[in-house]
C-alpha cells in the first residue's frame, strides 16, 4: 500500500514512530572537534606534579613538604626529628644536641630523669610544653615515650666546597663516607676527626647515613665543631677535591699499600670509608689515588667502619706530627 511504503521511507530518512528527531544545533559536531592537546602534568592544577613544581625547595634542592612531618600533629613541628623516652631525652640533652622544644605529658610521674630534663631545658632557655598523652603518642608516631619527647631541628649541612678553605689551619684532612648507613658510625667518625685534627665529613645525599640525634649523641659534642657536608654525587665531589689539590685514598681490605706505608699522609687528604658489607663502590674505588688496608690478625675479617676510620686518622696524625 502506498501509505505503508511512505511510512517506511520516512523511517529510513531519520523519522521515528514518535515523530521527527530534533537536531542538536551543531553542538555534537563542535563536541567532536576536541579541546586541543592535553596539558602537561605539571600544568594541571589537580595533578601531584603541579604541586611538586610549586613547592618550595630546601638547600639541597629537594621539595620541602608543606604538611606535618610523620608522627607530628597538624600545626606541630615539621621536618624535624623527635627523640622519645626518658633515657634518650636525658642523654640527648647531656650531649648538648640542639633542641627546640621539650614535650612533657600531662600529669607525668616524675623521677630523676624527668626532673633533670626539665631543669636542663629551663637553664638553656629551651621551650617546654605540657602535652596530652594522646597528642604525645601522635607526635612520637607511637614510640614508647614515657611522657617525654624532645624536638631536634633539621641539621644544616655544609657544601663540599666549604671544606676546601685555604685559610683552615693545618694540612686539610677530610673523611668521605661511601655507603655508611649507621648513624653511630658517623658520630664516632666525627669524634675521631675532632681528636686528630680533621676538618669535615662528606656524605652522599641518597642511600647514606644522616646527622640524626643518634649521630649527635655518639659524637660526644664533636658534631658541634666538625661540619658535615652533603654531596649530590660522591664521585664527582671526590674528583673536585682532586682538582683542588687533594689526594683521595680509600680504606679497603685489599689495599695497594698497608696503612703504615701511607706516604700520602702528609698531603691534603680525603680518606674514603666504605660499608662493612660491600666496601667501596666501584666508581668511588676507581676515583681513589690509592687503596690502603689496615694490617690485622688473620682471624679478623674486617673492622667496624668507625673503628677503621679512627685507626687511619691516628696514623695520618702521627705521620704529620713526625714531619713537623
Amino acid at each position: 500500500m502506498p501509505g505503508n511504503s511512505q511510512r517506511r521511507g520516512a523511517i529510513r530518512k531519520g523519522a521515528s514512530r514518535k515523530g521527527a528527531n530534533v537536531g542538536s544545533g551543531g553542538n555534537r559536531r563542535r563536541g567532536l572537534e576536541g579541546r586541543g592537546p592535553t596539558p602537561k602534568a605539571e600544568d594541571r592544577v589537580n595533578h601531584k606534579a603541579y604541586k611538586g613544581k610549586k613547592a618550595p625547595t630546601t638547600r639541597q634542592g629537594r621539595p620541602q613538604s608543606s604538611g606535618p612531618a610523620r608522627g607530628a600533629r597538624r600545626g606541630g613541628p615539621r621536618s624535624s626529628e623527635i627523640v622519645a623516652g626518658r633515657n634518650s631525652v636525658v642523654e640527648a640533652l647531656r650531649a648538648d644536641i640542639p633542641a627546640t622544644t621539650l614535650y612533657v605529658a600531662s600529669r607525668i610521674d616524675s623521677d630523676d630523669r624527668v626532673r633533670e630534663a626539665i631543669k636542663t631545658v629551663s637553664e638553656r632557655g629551651i621551650p617546654m610544653l605540657e602535652t596530652p598523652r594522646g597528642e604525645l603518642d601522635r607526635l612520637t608516631d607511637g614510640a614508647v615515650h614515657q611522657g617525654l619527647a624532645l624536638q631536634v631541628p633539621p641539621y644544616e649541612y655544609a657544601d663540599p666546597a666549604d671544606l676546601v678553605d685555604p685559610q683552615t689551619p693545618g694540612i686539610p684532612l677530610v673523611v668521605a663516607l661511601d655507603g655508611i648507613t649507621d648513624p653511630r658510625n658517623l658520630g664516632a667518625i666525627l669524634r675521631s676527626l675532632a681528636a686528630f685534627g680533621g676538618h669535615g665529613v662528606i656524605i652522599p645525599e641518597r642511600r647514606s647515613v644522616g646527622m640524626t640525634a643518634s649521630a649527635w649523641k655518639t659524637s660526644a659534642g664533636a658534631a658541634a665543631r666538625i661540619p658535615v657536608a652533603q654531596a649530590p654525587n660522591l664521585t664527582r665531589a671526590l674528583e673536585a677535591y682532586r682538582k683542588a689539590g687533594f689526594f683521595v685514598v680509600g680504606l679497603d681490605m685489599d689495599g695497594d699499600v698497608e696503612l703504615p706505608g701511607l706516604e700520602l699522609a702528609t698531603e691534603p687528604l680525603v680518606v674514603v670509608v666504605g660499608s662493612e658489607g660491600k666496601g667501596l663502590s666501584r666508581l668511588v674505588r676507581e676515583t681513589c689515588d690509592q687503596i690502603v688496608s689496615i694490617p690485622m690478625a688473620a682471624e679478623i675479617e674486617s673492622l667496624n667502619a668507625g673503628v677503621a676510620t679512627g685507626v687511619a686518622l691516628y696514623e695520618v696524625a702521627r705521620r704529620r706530627a713526625e714531619n713537623g
